[in-house]
């Protein structure tokens, strides 16, 4: 039986996802966040003949992310999703997006597929004199205007509101560096949630390349998480990126795969 979740279902919903609390960061930050009554959230749960959870299934403004730790009824989700604008925006592990992937009916979008690497160590940093600061919801438009400029980054439709709504429900920071007034290179968490944060946007302006800022910003960002007690976990396609993640201290725990 499939039905959509409510505030009483909760710590069966926590205890249910927080067996892997990294792979569930998105739907664990967005509970935690905003409930189960936002009107840019829904979750639904299947459950079994014992009404234990199986399977969840979270919508974030125009994104679905699936969790499910064996078989499930992929279709009874889908037929969810399709009561929503198409393209669907789909996420999650990638054995379980290719369960959805299989119904032609079911419009999703451009396909990438991500390592999905995790640290839980301070033990590789080292401190350095790269000054950065923190941002606040003045300096998103500049955060969108950056990203925007960076050839392999896509930035949705929806991607301000998206930002101002996670900076102002702290579960995202954006630390940064800039010169004479003008934003050079930055970094941003996401889905922040009481056990861990996934880092996202890291990038730099063009012809402030190959000086170290976005390391030196990763840096600050995963000493101040993992000060707070959490576990930071990010996603990486580019091998050159992924060996600097892992001189960080961040290891490989699975893949995944986003339809945007």
């Amino acid at each position: 039986m499939i039905r959509k979740l409510s505030n009483q279902d909760h710590q069966q919903v926590l205890a249910f996802l927080s067996e892997e609390p990294s792979i569930n960061l998105f739907i664990i930050g967005d509970i935690e966040a905003f409930g189960y009554s936002s009107e840019s959230q829904e979750l639904w749960a299947e459950f079994d003949e014992q009404n234990t959870i199986i399977a969840v299934l979270l919508r974030f403004h125009q994104s679905f992310i699936p969790y499910a730790k064996g078989e499930f009824d992929t279709s009874g989700f889908v037929s969810i999703m399709k009561n929503y604008d198409q393209p669907i925006l789909l996420s999650g592990k990638t054995e379980i997006v290719a369960k959805f992937e299989a119904y032609d009916d079911l419009q999703l979008g451009k396909k990438q597929v991500t390592y999905f690497a995790e640290c839980r160590t301070d033990e590789f940093l080292s401190p350095d004199d790269v000054e950065y600061k923190k941002a606040s919801i003045e300096d998103v438009d500049q955060i969108l205007e950056l990203r925007e400029s960076i050839e392999e980054f896509y930035v949705r439709d929806d991607a301000r509101d998206v930002l101002v709504q996670s900076i102002e429900a702290n579960t995202s920071r954006t630390y940064f560096t800039e010169d004479n007034g003008v934003m050079t290179a930055c970094v941003s968490t996401a889905a922040e949630n009481s056990m861990s944060a996934m880092i996202v946007g890291v990038c730099t302006r063009k012809e402030y390349r190959r000086k170290g800022l976005a390391t030196s910003i990763m840096k600050k960002v995963v000493q101040d998480v993992l000060n707070e007690g959490k576990t930071l976990c990010l996603f990486y396609d580019n091998p050159d990126a992924g060996r600097i993640y892992k001189r960080l201290g961040f290891k490989d725990i699975g893949m995944w795969t986003m339809h945007r």
